[in-house]
């Protein structure tokens, strides 16, 4: 455990970026949160030790953004840490470890994660943490599919899929969430500490939109424009096959859920 306290709790807010490959987008990315947030706030990398040299880039962050428990001023500032996780590797494991850090090290109050790709824009992430620091709800997420929102970041079968999958989870799980595959996320630290994340890509994001719902949270949808990446290479789908496998685990995902009277 680290001797690292940033802020009280419900004070501090953390974002979390699981990086693979990301030495194109890391620098802008991280420096728009920074320039986007207001202090206490900390960006949390949970870097799969990518062999680009991400983590390298991070850690330059972090010695000019740096966090200490020596000094009382840190409760007031923009801080960057970073994880560097050997033999590990996973989206939905990579989040849940920052979420982890960002509670039990550093106790943030409230916790975000978005892609790191640039195609979540960061100055929105003030948006989603208002949301629930004004106490409008306990988890906020950007859409897509509510008015105001749009996805020009992929072409239009990509939309279309994330359409139909989107409708489907509506009809099956509850109609008033209709962007279940966000993955933009803002939520409690009590939230999150009651429901750890579990699936793969992004049937985790259905799972815990979910659960949060039927365990009587608020749930608060915002709208975002969706952009393309300008580099690096795509993690949703290369190409037509991947977009159907992954759907399929969506499309699995929704029905179990709907199926189950347990939220265990």
């Amino acid at each position: 455990m680290s001797d690292v306290q940033a802020a009280s709790p419900n004070q501090l807010v953390c974002t979390v970026l699981p990086t693979y490959n990301e030495q194109d987008n890391i620098n802008a990315l991280i420096e728009r949160l920074l320039a986007s947030n207001a202090a206490p706030y900390l960006v949390l990398v949970i870097d799969d030790n990518s062999p680009d040299g991400t983590w390298e880039i991070v850690e330059q962050f972090a010695d000019r953004y740096p966090i200490s428990s020596t000094s009382p001023e840190d409760s007031n500032r923009l801080a960057v840490a970073l994880v560097r996780r050997i033999g590990e590797k996973g989206l939905t494991s990579a989040i849940q470890r920052g979420i982890d850090e960002a509670i039990h090290t550093y106790n943030a109050g409230i916790v975000t994660w978005m892609d790191c790709d640039l195609s979540m824009p960061p100055e929105d992430v003030p948006r989603l943490v208002q949301a629930i620091q004004k106490n409008e709800a306990d988890v906020a997420f950007g859409s897509r599919w509510v008015p105001g929102g749009t996805d020009r970041a992929h072409g239009l079968m990509a939309r279309t899929l994330s359409w139909i999958i989107n409708s489907f989870a509506r009809v099956m799980l509850y109609s008033r969430i209709h962007d279940y595959t966000s993955g933009f996320i803002a939520a409690r630290a009590e939230v999150l500490e009651r429901i750890r994340l579990r699936g793969g890509y992004g049937e985790y994001c259905i799972d815990l939109l979910y659960r949060a719902k039927r365990l009587g949270y608020r749930l608060v949808e915002i709208p975002y424009i969706c952009v393309p990446r300008t580099a690096g290479e795509s993690k949703t789908g290369l190409n037509l096959w991947d977009y159907l496998v992954k759907g399929r685990k969506y499309v699995s995902t929704i029905w179990q859920l709907s199926r189950k009277k347990s939220l265990t």
